[in-house]
């Protein structure tokens, strides 16, 4: 039996597992997921206030949007998510919104991250650990010998890679050599923006008094998105306190990416009181850096995957290798799983 291990369980790492286990007989291979996090998200990051787990705030993505491209070929993953509620169309007032004619959005009454939840759910067979932060590949026998910062390794038969791809620049062992002179311009040309995200917890019974569930700003040199995130998923409640995501712009992320989080925390806040004057005081933050935010250029011909090494297999995608929203995330996982049915 073949030993898969796949690193990352954001939307690209779990829906591979998902595939993974509907495509292929679990006889042949055993799915492995790790993490470098707490849990399964990535980008697709959900955040529970520190004084009520109930109240949540996604401090990634916010809805995902089904472009009329992919409707038809992406059919059965949307009615997945919509059958099991994972997904619920966006009905509230969202201000500043621009659509491609054709193209829905969706909400997950359950936070983001109950995407990539669902898909671990289904590659239910496959082992998931979190806290295993990936730092080293190596072959060994003619095996990977994947090793993580706290010291400790273990050996598959395949490795599939889905972090952002600066991360997989940064792995050290005998993956520097394998990745060619070719592969390595390629990889280095892809880019991100960088954003802070913010994520504002009150007690229940607040009053947030807008007119809107969300709001794209365009004229201020910090904001760039603010929601009021159980309004926008239509989960009110008296019984769960509110939560308000702000998205910083982009110029603003990068300018002050290397910068104290509280810092910076601070100066969104200040900005987020003149948008918003009588905001009432929230009972917990959090601050979210996003280095790795949205693929600005994707790898050169935007192939979903690439082989890096055939026997043993090791292959790495992501929206890096495509684009940076949730069909593109699908062409990936699906590229990726053609490629190690291939393989096996």
């Amino acid at each position: 039996m073949a030993r898969v291990l796949i690193v990352g369980a954001g939307l690209v790492g779990s829906l591979c597992a998902a595939l993974l286990r509907r495509e292929l007989s679990q006889r042949l291979l055993r799915v492995v997921v790790w993490d470098k996090a707490r849990g399964a998200g990535g980008r697709m990051a959900t955040s529970r206030s520190s004084h009520d787990p109930k109240c949540t705030a996604d401090l990634g993505a916010q809805y995902v949007t089904r472009m009329p491209e992919y409707a038809k070929k992406h059919q059965s993953f949307y009615e997945d998510l919509l059958t099991h509620e994972v997904l619920r169309p966006l009905t509230a007032p969202v201000d500043g919104i621009v659509m491609k004619e054709g193209a829905e959005n969706f909400v997950t009454p359950q936070g983001i991250s109950s995407i990539p939840k669902h898909y671990l759910k289904e590659s239910a067979d496959a082992d998931v650990f979190y806290d295993h932060h990936v730092t080293q590949i190596n072959l060994k026998d003619g095996k990977w010998e994947v090793c993580i910062n706290t010291g400790s390794s273990d050996q598959f038969d395949v490795v599939v890679l889905t972090m952002p791809v600066p991360q997989i620049l940064q792995l050290q062992g005998d993956i520097v050599n394998i990745i060619n002179k070719s592969q390595r311009q390629q990889l280095e040309s892809v880019s991100y923006s960088s954003r802070y995200a913010l994520g504002l917890f009150y007690e229940a019974g607040t009053q947030i008094d807008v007119p809107w569930a969300a709001q794209y700003i365009s004229n201020n040199p910090c904001i760039r998105f603010i929601s009021i995130d159980n309004k926008k998923r239509n989960i009110e409640s008296p019984d769960i306190g509110p939560s308000i995501v702000v998205h910083t712009s982009v110029s603003f992320g990068t300018g002050h990416l290397e910068w104290d989080k509280e810092k910076v925390q601070q100066l969104i806040l200040d900005q987020l009181k003149d948008t918003i004057p009588h905001l009432p005081k929230p009972s917990s933050i959090k601050c979210q850096k996003w280095r790795y935010s949205q693929v600005t250029k994707a790898f050169p011909g935007s192939p979903g995957q690439i082989t890096l090494h055939k026997k043993p297999f090791l292959v790495c995608g992501g929206d890096g290798f495509v684009h940076s929203n949730f069909d593109g995330c699908i062409e990936s996982a699906m590229t990726i799983v053609e490629a190690l049915k291939s393989s096996l």
